[in-house]
């Protein structure tokens, strides 16, 4: 079950690539693959329990993400301290984009969700 969750997400993530090398060079290939896995869950409607257990088995090392940033500090302070408005104004506005986006979009799921248990 693991490897099978495993193997779907290393598709998507070289999907994403694959179109980050030949269409779109200006994003990321693993979000463009995050983006098609998300479409593709969308689509199906459900989270197989491959997948769900290989995401789930990847959750205990999120905390191993936040290394690089906590480096990132502590490498480049000049050029934080230097730019730090910026920064801050860039996450602030990103926030208030991103989180009505989030909520109109989980409410919309909680609605297709309820509507399909009603239906059953």
């Amino acid at each position: 079950m693991l490897l099978r969750g495993l193997t779907w997400l290393i598709v998507f993530q070289l999907l994403g690539t694959g179109l980050n090398v030949l269409f779109l060079p200006f994003l990321p290939g693993p979000i463009i693959g995050m983006v098609l896995l998300l479409i593709y869950l969308v689509v199906r409607g459900e989270v197989g329990e491959p997948l769900e257990h290989a995401a789930g088995g990847l959750l205990k090392y999120l905390p191993l993400i936040l290394v690089p940033p906590a480096v990132g500090v502590m490498a480049y302070g000049a050029e934080m301290a230097r730019y730090g408005l910026a920064m801050a104004v860039t996450l602030f506005v990103s926030l208030f984009l991103a989180l009505p986006l989030c909520g109109w979009i989980m409410e919309r799921l909680m609605r297709r969700k309820l509507a399909r248990e009603s239906q059953s």
